[in-house]
C-alpha cells in the first residue's frame, strides 16, 4: 500500500473517532430492531401495504421475504433520468419473480445544471442536494423496507441520495444506474462552436444546432463532467455492480443489469442469509478509495464538496488536504473530456472502471480489500459484465488498456499526479483542476479584474478591456452569497483570450465543476467574499499569483494594506425563481471546504491519539 495512502486513510480515521463512534451507535441501534414493518400497528401495516395487490400483500405480511424501498429520480425532462420510468416495474417484476416485493418509496427532486446554467435557477442548485438528502429520508421513513434500490446519476442527486441512505444505514442499499447517451458531436467541436458565438463569429441559431447535436437522447452527457464523475466514485466506493456504470440505456446489457441489481438487492437484504448494511459498506477506506477513482480519472471539482457532505453523513471527516495528498501520489491514468478528446463512451470501450481499479489497485492505491455492495472486496469486484445467450455473464476486467489515448497503466501515465490541487495563501484556500491545463499555463501572475457577477465578463470583452493579460475575479459566488452556482458561462470568453495568447486565470469563491477546461481556475475559494474573506477585499489592478508547483494562491501585497481594505458590499439577494425559499440555507450553510451542508455543522473535533486538530492534522499529512 502506498504509505500516503495508508497515511491519509488513517488521519480521516482519527480524526473522526469520535463522530464515526456516534454514527455507528445509532445504526447498531436500529440493527438490532427486527425487520421493522414486523413493528409496526396493524393500522400502520395496513396504510403501508393498501395500494398493493393481493398477492403482494400476503408476501409482505410473511415478514420472512424481502420488501424493498425504491427511491427515485425520475423525471422526463432530464436526460439522464428520463431512462428511470420503467424501472420500478421492471424491478418488481424481477422479485415477484423470486417470491420478494418492491414498493416505490418516495421521489426525490432532479435539477440539471446544463438546464440552469448562467439562470438564476443555478443558485438553488448546491441546496437541491440537501434537500434530496432530506426527501430520501421522508422515503425511507415509513420503516416499511428491509433494503434500498436508489435511482439517480446526475450531480447532486447522487450525493444528496448517498447522505440520506446513511442516515439508514443499517439497510443494505445499492445504486442502479442508467447510462450515458450514445456519442454525438465531438466536445471539441462543440467547445469550438461556443467560442466562434462568444466572439460573434456565428449565429445563435448554429450554437443550437452543435449542442442539441451534443446532448441528443437520452442518458447522461457523455463528457466527464460531475454525473459521470459521480458513477466513477459510487463503483469505487463500493455501491454499484461492477461496470455498470456506462453502459447505454436501452440495450440488452442495460436491462439486464438492472434485473441483476434488483436479484442482488434481495440477497443482501435484511431477510436474507448474509444481509449486507450500507454502513458496514461505507468506511475512510471506500471514501480514499473514491477520492483516487476521481483524481486518477480527472474527475469533477464538485466531488470535492460532496465527498466531504457524504463522509459527514458517515460520521467521518475529510478535507481539501486529503484531496492534495493523494493527488500528488496517484497518476492521472484516464484522458476524457475535458481532460482529453475521448467521452465516456469511449472510456468504458478501452476497458472502463475495472481495468482503472485494477491498475490502481496493483500501484498500491486502492484498499484493495475495502468492502463493496456486490459482496466481497473490490479487488474481487473488478469484473466486468456482457451479455451472451440472453443472459448476464461476468468475466475478469482488462488488465490492458483497448486504447492507450484513453486509459494508460500506471508505469504510463499522462502525469504523475492526479488531477486536483490545492492552492493556500493570503486568499484563503482553494482548488485548482489542473488535469486539463497545460504545463505553461499552471503559473500565472497578472493584474486582477474584479467582478461579481458572471454576467459582467461579458460587458468588459465586448467593450475590448480584456485584450492582455488578467487574472478575472469573481466574488460573492460561495455557498452564504447565493448558493454558490456554477459559472460555466465564463468559460467560452476566457478560452477565447487565452487562444489568442494572452495569459489567464479564474479566481472566485464559486464552482465550474468537472467542465472546467483548459484555463487555469482557482475555484472554491474559502473564506468567501460574503463571510469576510480576503477575497472580498481585492482592487481592480492588484497582482494575482496562482502557481500550482508551489500550491500558492496570492495578492501580491503587504498583510497590513491588504488587512486595511474595506471589505466589498455584497450583492443583494434576489428572491425570485424559488430563491427566497433558500435564505435560511444561506445563512446556515457551512463552507465550501466543510462541504456547503446546511444539515452538519463543521465539525470541531481533536485527534484522539494526538490531541491536534483536524486542520493541523492535514497540514501535516500533505507536508509528508
Amino acid at each position: 500500500m502506498n504509505p500516503v495512502v495508508s497515511h491519509v486513510t488513517q488521519a480521516i480515521m482519527n480524526r473522526s473517532r469520535g463522530l464515526r463512534a456516534e454514527y455507528r451507535r445509532q445504526i447498531d441501534s436500529m440493527a438490532s430492531q427486527p425487520v421493522h414493518r414486523s413493528q409496526l400497528s396493524c393500522g400502520n401495516l395496513a396504510h403501508g401495504v393498501a395500494s398493493c395487490g393481493s398477492e403482494e400483500k400476503s408476501v409482505i405480511k410473511m415478514m420472512d421475504s424481502a420488501n424493498i424501498g425504491i427511491v427515485s429520480a425520475y423525471n422526463d425532462m432530464l436526460s439522464a433520468h428520463a431512462p428511470y420510468a420503467g424501472y420500478p416495474d421492471q424491478i418488481k417484476r424481477a422479485l415477484n419473480a423470486i417470491g420478494c416485493t418492491a414498493q416505490v418509496a418516495g421521489g426525490v427532486p432532479a435539477m440539471c445544471d446544463g438546464v440552469t446554467q448562467g439562470q438564476p435557477g443555478m443558485e438553488l442548485s448546491l441546496f437541491s442536494r440537501d434537500v434530496i438528502a432530506q426527501a430520501t429520508a421522508v422515503s425511507l421513513s415509513h420503516q416499511m423496507f428491509d433494503a434500498v434500490l436508489m435511482l439517480g446519476i446526475c450531480d447532486k442527486i447522487v450525493p444528496g441520495l448517498v447522505m440520506g441512505a446513511l442516515q439508514f444505514g443499517h439497510l443494505p442499499t445499492l445504486f442502479v444506474p442508467a447510462g450515458p447517451m450514445t456519442s454525438g458531436l465531438s466536445n471539441k467541436e462543440k467547445v469550438r462552436v461556443r467560442q466562434l458565438y462568444a466572439e460573434g463569429k456565428v449565429d445563435r441559431a448554429a450554437l443550437l444546432e452543435a449542442e442539441m447535436a451534443s446532448y441528443h437522447s437520452q442518458g447522461t452527457c457523455t463528457f466527464y463532467g460531475t454525473a459521470n464523475s459521480n458513477q466513477m466514485v459510487l463503483e469505487a466506493m463500493g455501491l454499484q455492480l461492477p461496470g455498470s456504470s456506462f453502459v447505454n440505456p436501452d440495450t440488452p446489457l442495460r436491462d439486464a443489469l438492472t434485473t441483476e441489481a434488483a436479484e442482488h438487492i434481495a440477497k443482501i437484504a435484511r431477510t436474507g442469509r448474509q444481509p449486507l448494511p450500507l454502513a458496514d459498506v461505507i468506511d475512510e477506506k471506500s471514501f480514499v478509495n473514491g477520492i483516487v477513482a476521481l483524481l486518477a480519472s480527472g474527475g469533477s471539482t464538485n466531488l470535492c464538496i460532496h465527498l466531504v457532505a457524504m463522509a459527514r453523513a458517515a460520521g467521518l471527516v475529510i478535507n481539501w488536504s486529503d484531496f492534495d495528498a493523494l493527488s500528488k501520489v496517484t497518476p492521472l491514468l484516464a484522458k476524457i473530456y475535458p481532460n482529453g478528446s475521448a467521452d465516456i463512451n469511449h472510456f468504458q470501450a478501452a476497458g472502463g472502471t475495472g481495468l482503472l481499479f485494477g491498475e490502481l489497485i496493483r500501484a498500491g492505491l486502492m484498499h484493495a480489500d475495502a468492502r463493496v455492495c456486490f459482496g466481497g472486496t473490490l479487488e474481487a469486484a473488478c469484473i466486468e459484465p456482457f451479455f451472451e445467450d440472453s443472459t448476464l455473464q461476468w468475466r475478469p476486467a482488462a488488465e490492458q488498456s483497448l486504447d492507450t489515448e484513453v486509459i494508460r497503466s500506471a508505469d504510463d501515465a499522462y502525469a504523475p499526479e492526479g488531477g486536483i490541487r490545492l492552492l493556500e495563501g493570503n486568499l484563503g484556500r482553494g482548488l485548482i483542476k489542473t488535469s486539463a491545463v497545460g504545463l505553461d499555463r499552471q503559473m500565472i501572475q497578472a493584474p486582477a479584474v474584479v467582478i461579481s457577477h458572471q454576467d459582467e465578463l461579458k460587458v468588459l470583452f465586448e467593450r475590448g478591456e480584456l485584450d492582455r493579460d488578467c487574472v478575472i475575479v469573481v466574488r460573492f459566488q460561495g455557498p452564504s452569497a447565493n448558493g454558490m452556482p456554477e459559472l460555466h458561462q465564463l468559460m467560452p470568453i476566457l478560452g477565447v483570450l487565452q487562444d489568442r495568447g494572452h495569459a489567464v486565470a479564474l479566481v472566485t469563491d464559486g464552482r465550474l465543476s468537472g467542465a472546467s477546461g483548459k484555463v487555469p481556475a482557482a475555484i472554491h475559494v474559502t473564506p468567501e467574499a460574503s463571510k469576510g474573506g480576503a477575497i472580498g477585499r481585492l482592487q481592480d489592478g492588484d497582482l494575482i499569483e496562482l502557481n500550482v508547483a508551489s500550491g500558492e494562491l496570492r495578492v501580491m501585497l503587504e498583510e497590513s494594506a491588504l488587512a486595511a481594505r474595506e471589505q466589498a458590499a455584497a450583492p443583494t439577494s434576489p428572491t425570485t425563481v424559488g430563491r427566497g425559499l433558500f435564505a435560511f440555507n444561506r445563512q446556515v450553510v457551512t463552507d465550501a471546504e466543510n462541504g456547503g451542508c446546511t444539515l452538519f455543522d463543521a465539525p470541531a473535533l481533536v485527534d484522539e491519539t494526538t490531541g491536534e486538530a483536524p486542520q493541523a492534522i492535514a497540514y501535516q499529512h500533505c507536508v509528508s
